[in-house]
């Protein structure tokens, strides 16, 4: 098992990523960030739901989150082969997001697998969340 020490911590009993021989599993991965419960992008009111956000900012955010547990975890964001993604708003959120993928991943030889969802809702206050695996050495 393998805890990052900069991406947020889990919100359950699990880890960030796990090595299973050559390839490295990522548990769900959101934007929010280490030691709060801030998440980048998001407004909420005083029950906490959601006022608004702003998806780019998730998924900068997501992305950094990802590749912190991708480097700790000895792979890295080229040595990604399959993403799943989360999105709670597909029609409003799916432009930009597909826009900073490509954005992401223009220097990668050989872009993972992608597989977008919609869904009515994550664990906490988000609008994406990004399951991966990876290859490791």
């Amino acid at each position: 098992m393998i805890n990052s020490a900069k991406a947020p911590e889990p919100v359950g009993l699990y880890p960030h990523a796990r090595r299973v021989g050559n390839l490295l599993y990522l548990s769900g991965v959101g934007p929010r960030e280490r030691g709060t419960k801030k998440i980048p992008g998001v407004e909420l009111d005083e029950n906490g739901k959601i006022t608004s956000y702003d998806i780019e900012t998730q998924c900068r955010s997501v992305f950094q989150n990802v590749k912190w547990i991708l480097e700790e975890s000895g792979s890295s964001w080229s040595r990604l082969v399959d993403v799943t993604v989360y999105l709670t708003n597909m029609k409003d959120d799916f432009p930009v997001y597909n826009r900073l993928w490509a954005e992401y991943f223009k220097d990668v030889p050989s872009p993972p697998c992608r597989t977008t969802l919609e869904i009515l809702s994550l664990p906490t206050p988000i609008a994406i969340e990004l399951k991966c695996i990876a290859e490791l050495d």
